[in-house]
């Protein structure tokens, strides 16, 4: 079992409310972290159909079953719950009391505003951080990770990606997709997604994509929609602030886990992804990946952003903490080039002050500061934001 570094906000987040709600992609590992945290908690599925008929034709009586509280699994599923939860929690005003989990973003956060707003702590469980998985003696290269991705039952059981992943598509993305909104030809839909993983680390044109798979700009926009939902995928929005030049204003699209997105990208053995024109990308999807992770792991909003303006100056990322921006840039590459440092350098002279401890994080193993710059191994990307 891997240790999950969320444990301890977890806890904390346990003492501190009535009810604590873990979202998250499907298979990301919240049942196994919220049953190793709360052993002694009952716990009902309301994924099973004979769970979710009593709750939903009864919400009082199935919550009578658990007085003390409970872990609820995919509470999405019978939001009806969530109006009776609140009534026991304000009635108890015991700490910890429920403690929820779902793989819909938009439909629970809505369902949460409207009944637990100020009741819960919300907290965002992605796959394996490349902390947890060197905890758990994971010794993988680059390029294995880039292929298997980080999803535990991926790891754990050695399964073959391409397989794993192709029945992660199917079976849970479809059937959301079904769910939420009426798709005419899946086949179209499937073509978007592939498509969307060919845009790895691009600014997001639903115009350009949409006249590629045939359908309409509302059509794209409203299956991104459904990936972000369903934490497929999430757009890394821009920075704004004007430096006194005009800047990018749309966001740039990612995949919440590598290993799917080279699926989609037709890679079916690690030799090919060293081969790979998008490598580069993937990379760069890894290493933000780890930096938002870290922040929500701890509770926090993540805070990233890229930034690109007119003259073609372009930072992978942007830290901001306070008024403080800490630039990021990340590169496939395992030997330093100072080219690497040239974009660093231009946004230092831009932001003056306000730019703190730039970073280049790269597949190469040496760490050191070079012209003001921290040099990071990707597996160590975390200490880039550190606070």
């Amino acid at each position: 079992m891997y240790q999950r570094q969320m444990e301890k906000e977890l806890i904390r987040a346990a003492i501190e409310y009535p009810v604590v709600t873990i979202m998250g992609p499907r298979q990301s590992g919240k049942t196994t972290l919220v049953k190793k945290v709360f052993p002694n908690k009952p716990y009902a599925n309301l994924e099973s159909l004979g769970t979710r008929e009593i709750a939903d034709s009864d919400p009082i009586g199935f919550l009578d079953s658990f007085p003390e509280g409970a872990i609820l699994d995919e509470i999405q599923r019978c939001p009806k719950l969530l109006s009776e939860i609140q009534v026991r929690v304000d009635q108890r005003d015991k700490k910890g009391m429920f403690i929820l989990t779902g793989s819909h973003k938009v439909a629970l956060s809505e369902q949460i505003s409207q009944s637990l707003a100020g009741r819960t702590s919300v907290l965002h469980l992605l796959p394996l951080s490349l902390a947890e998985l060197n905890s758990a003696d994971k010794d993988c290269s680059l390029d294995e990770i880039l292929y298997l991705g980080c999803f535990p039952r991926v790891q754990k059981d050695h399964l073959n990606p391409s397989k794993a992943y192709r029945n992660y598509v199917q079976t849970y993305l479809e059937r959301d997709l079904r769910q939420m909104i009426e798709v005419k030809n899946l086949q179209l839909f499937q073509k978007f997604l592939k498509l969307s993983a060919g845009r790895i680390g691009q600014i997001f044109n639903k115009e350009s994509i949409a006249n590629e798979v045939g359908v309409s700009a509302k059509t794209i926009t409203q299956w991104l929609s459904v990936l972000e939902a369903s934490y497929i995928v999430f757009l890394l929005p821009p920075y704004f602030e004007n430096f006194g030049k005009r800047v990018i204003k749309s966001p740039k699209l990612y995949f919440c886990d590598v290993g799917l997105a080279s699926y989609l990208l037709g890679i079916e053995k690690v030799s090919q992804i060293e081969r790979d024109p998008l490598r580069g990308n993937l990379v760069e999807n890894l290493v933000i990946l780890e930096l938002i992770k870290t922040r929500w792991n701890q509770g926090l909003d993540h805070r990233l952003y890229f930034f690109r303006d007119s003259s073609q100056l372009e930072i992978d990322v942007l830290f901001q903490r306070g008024n403080e921006l800490v630039p990021i840039e990340i590169k496939s590459a395992k030997t330093f080039n100072k080219s690497f440092l040239k974009g660093l350098s231009k946004f230092k002279t831009l932001a003056q002050a306000r730019c703190q401890n730039p970073t280049l994080i790269y597949a190469g193993s040496e760490e050191l500061q070079v012209n003001g710059v921290q040099l990071l191994h990707f597996s160590h990307s975390s200490k880039a934001i550190q606070t």
